[in-house]
């Protein structure tokens, strides 16, 4: 009877050991897979580091931010995003994802050229005009963001395509841009 009933407590004390580790498991883990993810970004306006974090809750909310170098405007961006992932039911590890966020940043000046030769109805000469703008610009605007995301199932990496339109404001200026990006993140 001595031995039953020992039996039955480390039985008891095993199962409430491995609800206990299953339940941190699933608070600590989001719908996506992973925690945090730490990566680099490749797109046509900008490229760099990117670092996306799933808030605790089952809501599949994750924040974003991305730190990126503008090569065209030789400046450089840091865009705070918050995005809502949704699983895609018939695959296993593909996550849908949309949000918006804003960003701020550094432009350093432009630089122009004109060149005259096809002016009509004006002398046959031709000039060329340069103006090299040094000024650093400081811009800020809002960001929206559309994507797909797949986690690996075998390895700590996800990879993602990216669609983020952006509005910004520059030097009293508005603009309306589209980016696109390429990501690899090793998750956590």
């Amino acid at each position: 009877m001595k031995y039953l009933f020992v039996g039955a407590v480390a039985l008891g004390l095993l199962t409430v050991h491995e609800g206990a580790l299953a339940q941190s498991k699933k608070k600590g883990s989001s719908g996506a897979g992973y925690q945090t993810g730490i990566g680099l970004r490749g797109g046509g306006w900008s490229s760099g580091l990117t670092v996306k974090h799933f808030l605790s809750g089952k809501n599949n909310v994750a924040f974003e931010g991305l730190l990126t170098r503008e090569y065209a405007a030789r400046g450089g961006r840091l865009t705070l995003l918050l995005e809502k992932h949704l699983p895609v039911s018939d695959f296993k590890g593909l996550q849908f994802y949309y949000g918006a966020g804003a960003h701020i940043g550094s432009y350093r000046g432009r630089y122009y050229f004109e060149d005259v030769r096809f002016r009509r109805n004006k002398d046959k000469y031709y000039y060329r005009q340069y103006w090299y703008d040094d000024t650093n610009y400081i811009v800020g605007g809002a960001d929206l963001i559309l994507g797909i995301e797949y986690k690996m199932e075998d390895l700590p990496f996800t990879l993602g395509v990216d669609y983020k339109p952006f509005f910004e404001v520059f030097d009293g200026y508005t603009g309306f841009y589209n980016d696109a990006a390429v990501n690899l993140r090793f998750v956590f």
